[in-house]
């Protein structure tokens, strides 16, 4: 295709941009428009993809960041024979494959959900760090941004971590168009503001005019040929390229264009050019994975104190020995979290990501669309800090194990600032998630071989400070199950609880037994999903469920028993132990008295339910 072609096909893009939105009645043809050029020349001259074999290991990667520009990308899919104009057409519609914004759950093409700004970076990032320390092939990864979203923090993360790696199999091109939702950007044309900036962490940076086709394909091709730093062509353009009515004006962003049909006359017409596309290298398999035998480790019943963390990187260690897909991330924190464990028997590939959360789960996502099953671990309060990056690894189906250590104000001295007493609310609250919560270190290390094999986003809660082991080595822990630790056909009320909170249950029970009070004990592992089945038989037999965690009372155990109650039947008396107040420091025991949870503060409530006769 040549020059004078390539801008016809910019030019048909804009139409069909413009085609879908009028056709869905809503949409941003104007935020498509300007970039049109850009992705005209990438298709006919850079973008190295079989559209029939999405799966092609050699194929380039392409994130469209700014993902409301979905008109833009899906008229690209139709140059490339991919969709028809019939598809093109169905844009918005319920039941169709073309979403306002793309997710992977719809379309083979895309590689990850966008449309919350400032993640396409981010999980380029993983991709490319994927094909250059991972798969080690020479595929390319082209992010497509807009130039409101580089306001946003986790692109900065991307831009340093991306330099430190030498990642200069990515390119970042940033849609200069000037205008966002509600007007001018920030830093509006001064494309040398964005340079300065890219420069300062390390990137080598090329500006052009974005609608000069000609000047547009010398920066591709000086981006293919910079080696040790990622590059960023920072494209200066018009919002609304093409049409006088709209171009470059504000208050038309996310709106169809309000005369189409002239704004199609004024581009020419409906066009209808196929780009064969350049074919992907031959590219050996990046990976196989090697499912030896795994040994995990093995912890004695009687006499063992193990924290849950300690167990978690040993048995992530393990993992890592018997499966070749399994890749690890850390938050500069895995003396800590003990990825550590992992990242000294398999430095090649551990990740590490620093402080700066959102990339650490950015990356993860990234690595985990190349077929890598990543284990991302920081505090557990730190991971709240990424939760937009959950949410939206959801929204793409993609599969992670995010691990929080440090949970719950069982850690002590520290303070509420290093606590984790929201975070089993925030991750049950994610589409399709799974939460597990080990009380020791047997149970710790099955669910990490577990979590492997998931789908969606799955959560392990570790402890700091190290606990008895209760189970023996080889014990099963199915997800969605629990284990009754004390029962007796006597039990006045049944105590729900995990991981620390266990073994505080435990000792109540034992002082309640020598009052004459017998409890039963359930360890609620598997928070999401809840055990329905053994919680509706505690609560027909005991009558009460007393719920006691390391945790806040909103979105935590106590609900998620609540969920085991929500098809019609009674629901049973419940009270809740909780993290009601904020807590300063001190020790772990005194953590645990102060806010109520210990077993002394378990003693007293389940005394005062007795004795004031609110359970049989």
């Amino acid at each position: 295709m040549n020059t004078p072609e390539i801008g016809e096909l910019g030019q048909q893009l804009r139409v069909d941009s413009v085609r879908a939105a009028a056709a869905a009645g809503s949409g941003h043809p104007t935020s498509s428009m300007s970039a049109a050029d850009l992705m005209a020349v990438l298709l006919a001259r850079q973008l190295r993809y079989d559209f029939e074999r999405p799966s092609h290991p050699g194929n380039d990667r392409f994130v469209l960041s700014k993902g409301h520009a979905s008109p833009l990308l899906y008229a690209a899919y139709k140059a490339a024979g991919a969709i028809d104009d019939a598809e093109l057409l169905t844009f918005r519609t319920l039941g169709s494959r073309l979403e306002g914004h793309p997710t992977p759950r719809r379309l083979p093409w895309v590689e990850t959900a966008t449309g919350s700004l400032g993640q396409g970076l981010p999980v380029g990032v993983g991709i490319a760090l994927s094909g250059k320390r991972l798969d080690r092939v020479g595929y390319r990864v082209w992010v497509l941004c807009g130039d409101s979203e580089l306001a946003e923090g986790s692109v900065w993360e991307a831009a340093e971590h991306a330099a430190y790696e030498g990642l200069d199999n990515l390119t970042a091109i940033v849609d200069v168009n000037r205008l966002g939702q509600r007007g001018p950007t920030r830093h509006g044309h001064d494309l040398d503001a964005y340079a300065r900036r890219f420069q300062a962490f390390g990137w080598h940076t090329v500006e052009v005019d974005g609608h000069d086709v000609e000047d547009i394909e010398r920066a591709y091709g000086e981006a293919v040929s910079t080696v040790g730093q990622p590059t960023v062509i920072l494209a200066r353009t018009l919002k609304g390229k093409g049409v006088a009515s709209v171009q470059d004006r504000e208050g038309l962003h996310g709106k169809p264009l309000p005369e189409a049909d002239e704004a199609i006359e004024e581009l020419g017409g409906v066009r209808d050019l196929r780009v064969e596309g350049l074919q992907p290298q031959a590219a050996r398999t990046p990976h196989t994975v090697r499912a030896g035998h795994l040994d995990l480790p093995r912890w004695e019943k009687e006499g063992d104190e193990v924290a849950t963390r300690d167990a978690y990187g040993q048995a992530l260690a393990a993992l890592g020995s018997s499966r070749a897909d399994v890749v690890a991330l850390d938050g500069e924190v895995s003396d800590s979290t003990r990825a550590e464990f992992f990242a000294k028997e398999h430095p090649e590939r551990f990740f590490e990501c620093y402080i700066a959360e959102q990339q650490l789960v950015g990356a993860a996502v990234g690595l985990a669309t190349r077929g890598w099953v990543p284990f991302a671990s920081s505090f557990a309060a730190f991971l709240t800090r990424a939760h937009d990056f959950v949410r939206m690894a959801a929204v793409s189906g993609v599969g992670v194990n995010l691990v929080g250590s440090h949970a719950g104000v069982a850690i002590g001295e520290d303070g509420p600032s290093q606590m984790g007493v929201e975070d089993l609310a925030m991750f049950r609250a994610v589409y399709g998630s799974t939460v597990l919560y080990p009380c020791d270190a047997n149970q710790t290390a099955a669910l990490v071989a577990t979590m492997a094999g998931l789908d969606g986003v799955r959560y392990l809660r570790t402890s700091r400070g190290a606990m008895p082991v209760l189970y023996g080595p080889g014990e099963e822990f199915p997800v969605g199950g629990s284990k009754v630790l004390r029962r007796s056909t006597d039990d006045r009320l049944t105590l729900v609880a995990a991981g620390v909170t266990v073994h505080e249950s435990l000792k109540a029970a034992e002082a309640l037994a020598a009052d004459g009070i017998a409890v039963r004990v359930v360890d609620l592992y598997s928070v999401k999903p809840v055990d329905r089945e053994t919680l509706r038989e505690a609560a027909e037999q005991t009558g009460c469920l007393l719920t006691v965690e390391d945790h806040h009372p909103e979105g935590g155990i106590g609900d998620a028993v609540l969920d085991a109650f929500l098809d019609g039947r009674p629901t049973p008396r419940l009270v809740r132990l909780a993290v009601r107040d904020m807590p300063g420091s001190a020790t772990p025991a005194e953590q645990l008295h102060a806010a109520g949870i210990d077993a002394e503060s378990i003693v007293a409530a389940v005394k005062l339910l007795v004795e004031n006769a609110v359970v049989r």
